[in-house]
């Protein structure tokens, strides 16, 4: 047998083909010269076997590709050419297959692929990798161009421009402005279709064009700000023909050339969801569209713009649609007959105009615009602003600050936000706690605000016993502000003789209490309040502190008592609107000044806290001891103390260890920056883009307050009942009959005859305000079908039959 072939067998099915061995050289010598051959290498921890032909070893730093037992190529693990031309020896020469290289070097098929594409055009110098943008790759998207030529043709700056797109001015001065082309095309106006006789003849066609006149300096194209009692800017038109397919404005979108697409409604009968629409004159009276078309302008070119957002979100809060993931419940098409579109934005797109908003960083402004809004509508309301803290409660995996969950009693993960509500319990503005601030911290941050708000008039501000501090008090009645809280702490008990029983009627319910008034001194006497004291039937007595002395007792204890309306306004919200609802899991970095509780105080308190237990423990059976002494054994106190020597000894040594503990923990700070206690990155929950569902939230609320004010008159059981009402009406299908001037709602009738009376009176009172649908020129009109009279069909009386014949 030929040596070659010996060798040729042990390599697999494909042998690699060896120079034949000199014709001199005998057979019988093969023996002792293939005893020469050197002994394969042991195979090592660190080989990657490719498959069965091909192996990579590694040695170090270095690999070393072996290919039927002979070493082919070798590379360094940092060279990333030679790693990338081993993957291309191994796929090209037939060796291994594109997937087996994939699983050898931990990449994707398509990674070996492109290499070899790449080094079958370029070489070797096409397996580097180039630097910069990719060649032939654009820089901007093309809308994105489109957008910034638009805007360079309106003499828009770049930073105004930058800040419109999210990005820098940088990238905007990178980029080609406008060319005249499109300058010109932008400012060529929109005529009519030419028509047979307005056809150039041929000799016009070959003479040169005469441009037209430029348009005359005295013209200048300045649009002027409204007042603040103007109607919003006339509104634009859509392109599109059938309302349920609107094609044309996307595409308009897609190209940058549409910030908002205005709604086109159809003819619609039995449209699910459609009583929503009687919420928008209130809507619209709150202020919310111009306040954010103020302060947000435009937030980029798209179909669903600025007022398509707000007006989706503010009815997803009325139907009860608590989340955005929610909307994938709901039919698109129906939901967007209502909205005046041909579907409504599914849950990708609501998620990230939420984002894009937050990004603006702006809801601070727009809350406290709403809120200046409101008191200049509801003035008369904000004598008394009740202000308390909402726990909400945080399950995630961040590390948050915690605090006490007055529901459940317990400490755990949250954040506080402390609403400010008017007398009635209407919300009026929100701000969120920084590391849950205690009510003591944060009602100090507050009064600027209501000041901003009221005015220089003086408001009675309204807390629970969390707000408790004499100090804050006097705080309060020198900005110019009342107070109105419970008395925390020990008090003296008042004689049940001392009440006198008071009546009165206050916002038309009766109201009886058993009160005692007097004056009660804070402050080593610098501080006087006055104390109106309630006696319950079961002898419970509750101690009211104001500084009011104008109010008769009884309205103190009223409006003191009303303060549940805003623990019902809680309960509301997180029932009804989902208050407590994370709207996304983004986090941002605190102030690592901030201060917490010392741990190492905590552990000196522990220590103290044992050691004086301790110390009681022997006290009492040192105690005990004494009393039982044999006094006939041992008469003087000097025995005694011999006698229990070692009981005294271990007394003193606990009393020394109390008076160590305490001086060690009067070294120790009581609170130190966050950032000495932790190694990790101190941060808190996002906070801007909660801020704007809780004041979409607090608009939704307020609609139905304004609402059920509108039925009192014309339902009975409105102040029980109202908010019912209004679910079933914002549930309810309508017809949707649309003219060229108004936009017709004619509600379907409700579940009972005195229900579909009330919303008819409802429906009169909300057409006279005349509300334009917001982006349109239609004015809203409502109307409810009556309720089909059914009745039951009475017979007449049956004719007498005739009385028998006498018998014979």
């Amino acid at each position: 047998m030929r040596p070659d072939a010996a060798l040729g067998s042990t390599c697999g099915p494909n042998p690699v083909r060896f120079r034949r061995w000199p014709t001199e050289t005998r057979y019988d010598e093969g023996v002792a010269t293939q005893q020469d051959l050197p002994l394969p290498i042991p195979v090592s921890s660190g080989t990657i076997y490719v498959n069965a032909r091909c192996l990579i070893r590694a040695e170090g730093e270095l690999r070393v590709v072996v290919v039927a037992g002979l070493p082919v190529h070798h590379y360094a693990v940092e060279d990333a050419v030679a790693v990338a031309y081993a993957m291309v020896f191994l796929a090209d020469g037939g060796h291994a297959t594109q997937v087996e290289v994939a699983r050898a070097f931990a990449c994707s098929d398509r990674n070996v692929r492109r290499l070899l594409e790449r080094y079958s055009v370029g070489g070797m110098t096409g397996l580097a990798t180039r630097s910069g943008w990719r060649a032939g790759r654009s820089r901007l998207p093309s809308r994105r161009r489109h957008v910034i030529e638009r805007l360079k043709a309106e003499a828009v700056s770049n930073r105004e421009i930058a800040r419109r797109l999210g990005v820098t001015e940088k990238a905007i001065r990178k980029q080609v402005g406008p060319t005249e082309s499109t300058a010109q095309q932008q400012v060529l106006p929109l005529g009519d279709p030419p028509s047979d006789r307005d056809a150039p003849t041929p000799a016009a066609t070959s003479a040169p064009a005469t441009p037209p006149p430029p348009p005359p300096p005295s013209e200048p194209a300045v649009v002027a700000a409204p007042p603040p009692g103007a109607p919003l800017a006339a509104p634009a038109s859509s392109l599109d023909v059938d309302p349920t397919n609107r094609v044309v404005d996307r595409l308009l979108a897609a190209f940058g050339l549409l910030d908002d697409a205005p709604p086109v409604f159809a003819n619609a009968t039995a449209v699910p969801g459609a009583g929503v629409l009687c919420a928008l004159p209130v809507l619209v009276a709150s202020g919310i569209f111009r306040s954010a078309a103020t302060l947000y302008g435009e937030i980029g070119p798209a179909f669903y713009g600025l007022r398509t957002t707000l007006v989706t979100l503010l009815f997803m809060a009325l139907w009860r649609i608590k989340r955005p993931e929610a909307l994938k419940e709901h039919d698109p098409q129906s939901l967007g007959r209502v909205l005046g579109l041909d579907r409504a934005p599914e849950v990708k797109t609501v998620r990230g105009k939420l984002t894009r908003l937050a990004s603006y960083g702006k809801a601070t402004a727009l809350g406290a615009e709403l809120a200046r809004l409101r008191v200049a509508q509801r003035g008369q309301l904000m004598g008394f602003l009740y202000v308390d803290g909402h726990v909400r409660v945080y399950h995630g995996q961040r590390t948050i600050p915690k605090t006490h969950v007055a529901r459940m009693r317990l400490a755990l993960p949250a954040t506080t936000d402390y609403w400010v509500n008017d007398q009635s319990g209407d919300p009026l503005f929100v701000v969120t706690a920084v590391a849950n601030a205690g009510m003591t911290k944060m009602l100090p941050a507050l009064l600027p605000q209501v000041r901003q708000l009221i005015g220089d008039r003086r408001v009675t501000i309204v807390f629970d016993r969390g707000g408790w501090s004499p100090k804050l008090f006097q705080q309060l009645l020198a900005a110019n502000f009342d107070l109105l809280t419970y008395r925390k702490g020990k008090s003296r008990r008042i004689s049940a003789g001392r009440f006198v029983p008071r009546s009165a009627t206050l916002d038309g319910h009766p109201v009886k209490y058993l009160l005692h008034d007097q004056t009660v001194r804070f402050l080593k006497g610098t501080l006087r309040l006055r104390q109106v004291t309630r006696l319950t039937d079961d002898g419970h007595q509750t101690q009211v502190i104001t500084s009011r002395r104008d109010l008769d007792d009884f309205e103190v204890a009223y409006r003191m008592f009303e303060r549940w309306r805003q623990e019902n306004f809680f309960k509301y919200l997180r029932e009804e609107f989902l208050l407590d609802a994370l709207t996304d899991y983004q986090v941002e970095p605190d102030d690592p000044t901030r201060t917490v509780p010392n741990p190492a105080r905590r552990v000196l308190d522990e220590e103290l806290r044992a050691a004086r237990l301790e110390v009681a423990t022997l006290e009492q059976t040192y105690g005990a001891a004494a009393v039982d002494n044999p006094e006939g054994r041992r008469p003087t106190m000097r025995g005694f103390k011999i006698a229990h020597g070692k009981l005294g000894q271990r007394l003193r040594a606990a009393r020394d260890r109390v008076v160590e503990l305490v001086a060690r923990r009067r070294l120790v700070p009581a609170r130190v920056a966050i950032r000495d206690v932790t190694a990790a990155a101190v941060v808190k929950l996002a906070t801007e883009r909660k801020h704007l569902t809780n004041l979409i939230k607090m608009l939704a609320f307020q609609a139905e307050s304004d609402l059920v004010a509108f039925t009192r008159q014309h339902y009975a059981r409105s102040d029980d009942e109202g908010r019912t009402l209004l679910h079933e009406l914002f549930q309810a299908a309508a017809d949707i009959e649309v003219t060229p001037t108004e936009l017709r709602v004619t509600l379907q009738p409700l579940s009972s005859p005195h229900r579909t009376l009330a919303v008819q009176a409802l429906c009169d009172t909300l057409t006279e305000t005349a509300t334009v649908f917001p982006g349109s020129r239609l004015t809203l009109r409502f109307a409810i079908r009556p309720r089909p009279q059914i009745g039951l069909a009475f017979p007449g009386p049956r004719p007498l039959r005739p009385a028998p014949p006498p018998p014979p």
